[in-house]
């Protein structure tokens, strides 16, 4: 199953936020966010990126086990695996429509984040300026 193994460890990457993918993103506007906010005290943001960061630790640990259980299973078991196909044209077109805007969001973040911009600028107004 080679091109299930790809796609699949693909979106395992991306989950890990590796740079060029949307999850990476995501965890940079948060450690962002947490680090250059005024609201925190130094040493609730040092708690808090500690978390963060045994969270990064125990992510990759969690979907590698889970990747490897997946498609190697259990060394318990000797089956054939002849009943497993690959994926068809069906499969791969889905997964590779899912997958670009994985990367799309993660080369160009800015065409996502534009969407909220105004939202996120009412949200902040209402908050700070009351």
């Amino acid at each position: 199953m080679p091109k299930i193994f790809t796609m699949f460890s693909s979106f395992s990457m991306a989950s890990l936020a590796l740079p060029g993918m949307s999850g990476f993103v995501a965890e940079v506007l948060v450690f962002l966010g947490i680090i250059t906010s005024q609201k925190y005290l130094l040493m609730p943001k040092i708690a808090i990126t500690f978390v963060m960061a045994i969270g990064m630790i125990l992510t990759p640990i969690y979907l590698l086990s889970m990747s490897r259980q997946i498609f190697y299973g259990y060394k318990l078991f000797n089956t054939p695996n002849s009943y497993v196909f690959d994926s068809g044209p069906r499969e791969l077109f889905v997964s590779i429509s899912i997958f670009i805007p994985v990367i799309g969001i993660g080369m160009y973040p800015d065409f996502v984040l534009s969407l909220s911009v105004d939202k996120v600028e009412g949200i902040l107004s209402n908050y700070f300026y009351r």
